[in-house]
């Protein structure tokens, strides 16, 4: 949904420097950091998970769920180690579950991993990236689990918690009749725009009174008639709900990211604050008087407890003010008036608090107010209401919470993916307003008493295997931790010999092989240089003298030595050693005989001398020849100068190395040549160039800059495709980029001894990697203007180069582009289309006229027709190089359209003529005969695929209407057959992925209003009936699932008005009426070919008043369903089947297929990965915004 915006990193990567020789940690090696002074574990974010990671450490510190499902054993569940059995049931979701709860309760680490959790949901890397709704995640989740946990103690897991029910009765004012309706929900969705707290939220969407009344009118089934009614909600236990959760989201609605504030109900945690607890104290005592003082000034309070005080709860309105005057010494116009108006209106103005008597002369409390106790103001969205008792009914009285301090001593903690900290319950109203907000609440019972054991016991009701599994992979952790620690203070040190080396230009190499000359010594960098020492001697077998440890460092130009390394009491830390320093072990003085001058001063420089080794024909280009030399850095330039250059002969330098440009390039004055190397700024890498005294008319003397092209130099290799018998196949020429094509063309047919003939019938074409002849280069062309590299591969080829005014053109013939031989032509750029096409036509031999030509696209397919056949290839922007495709058939004229036409027929079966009471009539006998054959042979009723056959095409111009459409097609010879009396029998549908698509519903609607692009396809499909659709009219393909098999009837048309409303309870109710099937006895989904998925069009939907209704339509075309024309809804008769599985068995093997065709693409995928990762190494990739997609967990099948 929000792309990338969430990414974190969560490797482990060790803090050290690592220095040769070393690989830094990986993710793999390096153990997973301990948990921190909270005691509690965080769970890491695998780029976009932050949305599931609260929604999981929710469901964790929620005791009820919690232990409900550690409560479902191995028997019942399966267990991870049958997962590869394929006659085994495995429910993996709760499993993996369990396993991560354990880990979070368990496990000694700083952040829990969900790889495995969101493995089993089915998810790929891209769905890890994607960051979603929390909300839609809940419900998807508890959909799954209640999936997985069919058959088991704990199928009614999610019902026992979180189902809940709102009742509402309908009074009719004139026959006083109740109609009662109630409806299921698992969380509440409460508006909070333009209200003032959570307290007026909930009044709104579920206490206040809705009045049907004027235009808006209820029809009583008693009186058959419309009449006036009111709506009000049944009374019911009372049940106290605290806040325990709240996930909060920041951010807008593009971008985010959620973390949880959670109530730690079993003391789980280690709560403490880092901060001056009396200062808070103090300020919050303060905050509190002042906030007493208001409360106590506050009207409202005051008026509640005068009319609580009268006996009869209630007090005339004008005896109110009087009252007020007695207890508070001040009258309401002289105290409130001018802030609150009248006292009678401030009443008025609180009506879901105070009630009026009809003639409006007495006061009273409403009784529902003084049940009802409300917290803060709150402006998050989705109440979480765990029920914990199936047998309740939730009335809107019932929906009532508070939200207040804590007086059992639990604390809160802010968990925020791998980071978790507590807070105070005053950090929680800090969320409900701004850019970060609550979003989603979760209460419990107030009731509901955790038992004494549970307190700050993790491994209180824990199965017996997860507790073992944690303490194995405890005591593994901690060694890992010994081991890694250990590893952390290890240095590899090599130790280079100095009996084994020799002094060679200035630094030292090995005089045996590196094996011999090196040793390699790993040593705690905690111990001291003696100890070092005492290792070494322990390490050699013999040593001679005094024993000198130096650093030393390997340069370009070999070994240096630098420090002595003194004070054997020091650590190696101490003396700067780090991992894969190296280290001169010697005497101090000499190696092999030759004093050894140690210290950044005496350092070796690596320079890379060029000379000129003569002119080559271009005059221009030179060949170099470079060697590399060793100086000292403290050498002086007039000593390198006598060692290289000859009398006469000047040297320049270039600081950036030889591969820089010419400007880099300076003469060393003679004011210079006392200077030293390292003066000077020449390093390892720099070059310099030796100049003789007749070379030197290539620097310019007064600026002391070099004009040769020394980088312009360049090479090129020619292929010879024109005489394969030649001696030589190809041959290397050098050229400037300067060079031009026609020079380079002749001196390759030099080298490769061609007749001269070839000058004026020959061109150059490179050569791709492929090893495709791309277009030939322009003989006027530069390298430079070619475009072309170094080395860059060319073919020398018979037929003349393209000029600057004609095009090379490729060109195939057919729908078969792969197949098909790529053929060449040459072209004007300002010949017509029609005449380009000619030429082709003429080259490869094709008769006729019934051809045009078409782009090639960039999945080399046919693309977009040149239909100006009279336009200019210029005009229509063709380049050399393209590639056109020879298409047969003629285009149409402008403005006309060439519709290729399919007539669509679903396969006829079993029960597509009988009517829908036939179809329900028909399923009560075959469940009657279903009970009398417990062998179990099934019924022949199977599901069939659409039909279609390709009828013709039809040319019509864009300005004609649909009708004009059908009856042309109705004149092609497959049609006639077929005898349709009029195009309001046919129904026309674009065709997608050969499949019908888009319904075209209007007869009188213009061709070109439907946008139908040059590739479409129509399908027509015949009708029973005349048919004309509705704008707001739905085609449904409706069919009924067949009692006791996974299968359906066939589906029948249902056309569906939804202009008034298009909700999952006016498609029920349409469904019902349409089967004559109570509403309550039917379940509902729409089928998703594409994914073999069925998604329940489910009825837990809160009661929303019709003046809330209009604000927010949900409607069934929006997400997640998007119904459309040609949608198929299968229906579930519940007086005949118990079971809300809609899938079939083509279901299974379709999802199984694509699993298969999923693993081979993943597998692909990683290894293209592979190859990426080699061929990108260095660059740095674009992140892209990924689309957004429905949230899914697939789910096994338990039966």
């Amino acid at each position: 949904m929000f792309g990338d915006l969430f990414e974190e990193n969560f490797s482990f990567v060790s803090n050290n420097q690592c220095g040769k020789g070393k690989k830094s940690k990986s993710k793999d090696t390096e153990p997973p950091a301990p948990r921190e002074f909270t005691k509690l574990s965080g769970i890491k974010n695998q780029g976009g998970t932050c949305y599931l990671n609260s929604l999981l450490q929710t469901l964790h510190f929620t005791p009820e769920f919690r232990e409900a499902l550690f409560s479902l054993g191995p028997e019942e569940l399966g267990s991870l180690e049958d997962i590869n059995k394929p006659d085994v049931k495995v429910r993996i979701i709760p499993l993996q579950l369990q396993r991560l709860f354990a880990q979070l309760l368990l496990l000694d680490q700083q952040a829990a991993s969900t790889t495995d959790l969101t493995e089993s949901f089915g998810w790929n890397s891209n769905e890890e990236m994607r960051q979603h709704d929390v909300q839609e995640l809940n419900r998807i989740l508890f959909s799954a689990l209640e999936t997985s946990l069919v058959g088991t103690s704990g199928h009614d897991l999610i019902n026992r918690l979180y189902h809940g029910t709102v009742v509402n009765q309908i009074v009719c004012k004139e026959c006083k009749n109740v109609s009662e309706r109630q409806e299921d929900f698992l969380d509440l969705t409460v508006a909070v725009k333009d209200v003032s707290g959570l307290e007026e939220a909930l009044w709104n969407m579920y206490v206040e009174e809705e009045y049907f009344e004027n235009d808006n009118l209820y029809r009583c089934g008693t009186c058959n008639k419309l009449v006036e009614a009111a709506k009000t909600h049944l009374e019911d236990l009372e049940y106290m709900y605290e806040l325990f959760s709240v996930i909060i989201h920041k951010g807008g609605c593009y971008g985010g990211h959620y973390h949880v504030y959670i109530k730690d109900v079993d003391a789980l945690g280690n709560w403490q604050l880092q901060e001056e607890e009396s200062k808070l104290m103090t300020e919050e005592k303060v905050q509190k008087d002042t906030e007493n003082i208001k409360e106590m000034e506050n009207p409202l309070t005051i008026l509640k407890g005068i009319i609580s005080e009268e006996e009869s709860k209630q007090i005339p309105v004008d005896q109110l003010g009087q009252k007020l005057l007695e207890k508070k010494g001040m009258s309401w116009n002289k105290k409130y008036r001018k802030q609150y108006g009248p006292i009678r209106k401030y009443l008025q103005n609180h009506s879901q608090i105070f009630q009026l008597s009809p003639d409006d002369n007495k006061v009273s409390l409403k009784e529902m107010y003084d049940q009802l106790q409300f917290g803060s103001d709150c402006r998050g969205q989705v109440l979480q209401s765990p029920s914990q008792n199936s047998d309740v009914q939730w009335t809107s009285e019932s929906l009532c919470t508070v939200l207040k301090d804590s007086t059992s001593g639990s604390h809160w903690f802010d968990l925020n993916d791998s980071k978790v900290q507590p807070i105070k319950e005053k950090d929680i109203e800090k969320q409900f307003q701004g850019k970060e907000s609550a979003y989603m609440l979760f209460y419990r019972k107030s009731q509901l008493k955790r038992p004494s054991e549970a307190q700050a016991n993790p491994r209180y009701r824990v199965p017996g295997h997860l507790l073992n599994e944690m303490d194995a992979a405890n005591i593994e952790l901690r060694k890992r931790r010994v081991d890694s620690d250990s590893a952390d203070n290890n240095i590899d040190l090599r130790l280079h010999l100095g009996s084994h080396y020799k002094l060679y230009n200035g630094a030292l190499h090995p005089s045996l092989s590196w094996k011999e000359s090196v040793l390699d010594l790993t040593i705690d960098k905690r111990k001291t240089l003696g100890d070092l020492r005492q290792s070494i001697f322990q390490l050699l077998e013999f040593w001679e003298g005094d024993m000198i440890l130096s650093t030393a460092k390997s340069l370009p130009a070999g070994l240096h030595v630098y420090q002595t390394l003194d004070g054997d009491e020091m650590t190696l830390g101490g003396t700067g050693l780090a991992d894969g320093a190296d280290v001169f072990v010697w005497n101090g003085k000499e190696v092999g005989g030759m004093e050894v001058l140690p210290g950044l001063d005496h350092e070796p420089v690596l320079l890379n001398v060029l000379r000129l080794a003569g002119y080559n024909e271009g005059g221009k280009g030179q060949h170099f020849i470079e060697s590399q030399h060793v100086v000292p850095c403290n050498a002086e330039l007039s000593t390198l100068w006598k060692a290289l250059a000859s009398p006469g002969g000047i040297i320049l330098m270039n600081i950036s190395g030889s591969d820089k440009e010419v400007e880099n390039w300076k003469v060393i004055p003679e004011e210079d040549m006392k200077k030293t190397v390292r003066i000077v700024g020449l390093t390892d890498g720099s070059s310099i160039l030796v100049l003789d005294s007749h070379d030197q008319s290539l620097v310019n003397v007064a600026s002391g800059n070099l004009t040769a092209f020394m980088h312009d130099i360049s090479w090129l290799q020619v292929k010879n495709f024109c005489q394969l018998e030649a001696e030589e196949k190809q041959v290397k020429i050098t050229a400037t980029v300067e060079t031009v094509m026609s020079d380079i063309k002749i001196k390759a047919i030099q080298e490769l001894r061609l007749g001269e003939e070839l000058v004026d019938d020959s061109c150059l074409r490179p050569i791709n990697g492929n090893g495709k002849l791309l277009s030939p280069v322009p003989e006027d062309y530069t390298v430079k203007e070619a475009e072309l590299k170094m080395g860059s591969l060319l073919g020398l080829c018979h037929g003349k180069a393209p000029n600057s005014t004609q095009l090379f053109l490729y060109f195939v013939i057919g729908s078969d582009l792969q197949g098909t031989p790529e053929m060449e032509i040459v072209v004007e750029e300002t010949a017509s289309v029609r005449e380009c096409l000619n030429l082709m036509l003429e080259k490869s031999g094709l008769p006729g006229e019934n051809w045009h030509l078409r782009r090639l696209d960039w999945c080399y397919e046919a693309g977009e027709a040149l239909s100006e056949e009279g336009a200019r290839l210029r005009e229509l922007n063709v380049c050399s190089g393209d590639t056109l495709v020879i298409t047969e058939g003629k285009l149409p004229p402008k403005g006309f359209l060439k519709v290729p036409i399919w007539w669509y027929k679903p396969l006829i079966h079993f029960g597509q003529q009988e009517s829908t009471q036939d179809q329900v009539n028909c399923m009560t006998c075959m469940m009657g005969a279903l009970q009398v054959s417990p062998a179990g042979d099934s019924p022949a009723y199977v599901q069939s695929d659409i039909r279609l056959c390709y009828a013709g095409d039809v040319e019509i111009s864009g300005e004609a209407f649909l009708e004009d459409l059908k009856i042309q097609a109705m004149t092609l010879p497959f049609f006639q057959e077929l005898s349709v009396p009029s195009p309001e029998f046919l129904r026309a549908w674009t065709l997608e992925s050969k499949r019908p698509g888009k319904l075209l519903r209007n007869n009188q609607q213009q061709l070109n209003e439907y946008k139908l692009g040059g590739r479409t396809e129509i399908c027509i499909e015949p009708l029973q009936k005349e048919e004309n659709l509705g704008p707001s009219d739905l085609l449904l393909r409706v069919q009924m699932g067949i009692p006791g098999e996974r299968d359906y009837y066939h589906s029948v048309d249902l056309v569906w008005d939804t202009s008034k409303e298009c909700t999952a309870w006016a498609l029920r109710h349409k469904l019902a009426a349409h089967y004559s099937l109570p509403v309550e006895k039917i379940e509902i989904a729409k089928y998703f070919p594409e994914k073999f998925e069925w998604m329940t069009i489910s009825s837990w939907t809160q009661q929303i008043s019709k003046r809330k209704r209009k604000k927010k339509q949900e409607s069934l075309q929006s997400a997640p369903f998007h119904l459309k024309d040609g949608d198929i809804i299968g229906v579930k008769n519940l007086l005949l089947e118990e079971g809300k599985d809609f899938s079939t068995v083509r279901d299974d093997i379709g999802k199984e297929t694509q699993r298969q065709l999923a693993m081979e693409k993943k597998k692909s995928r990683q290894a293209q990965r592979l190859q990426n990762d080699v061929l990108s190494e260095g660059k740095v990739a674009t992140k892209h915004r990924k689309p957004e997609v429905a949230l899914s967990i697939n789910v096994g099948i338990f039966r």
